[in-house]
């Protein structure tokens, strides 16, 4: 499994709304195409910061799953000009779960 292990952080007091939006929407949206995501947990050390973990079945898929997700509708005509201008910075580290550890 490839994972990316994402460390997002939002502009001052917008991490509640930001995660309200990415779980009601966004998760389902990964799910339907076959990603898996685990979290987000929050920083206990900062009330902006966030983490979470996007799972793929391999390396040959995350960038056709990545693009379904980010050229389709929700994307594009909603989520990318909501969520986005919410965010301060955001970085992603890929790691292959070659052990198979992680479940969810």
């Amino acid at each position: 499994m490839i994972i990316e292990m994402r460390t997002y952080r939002t502009k001052p007091g917008l991490r509640s709304r930001f995660i309200e939006i990415f779980r009601s929407k966004s998760i389902p949206a990964h799910a339907e195409i076959g990603m898996k995501i685990l979290g987000p947990f929050l920083s206990v050390e900062d009330p902006d910061t966030f983490f979470f973990m996007r799972g793929f079945p391999d390396a040959v898929s995350r960038e056709p799953m990545k693009a379904k997700f980010y050229e389709g509708d929700l994307w594009k005509g909603e989520l990318e000009n909501v969520l986005m201008p919410m965010l301060e910075k955001y970085d992603v580290v890929v790691v292959d779960d070659a052990e198979g550890l992680v479940r969810w």
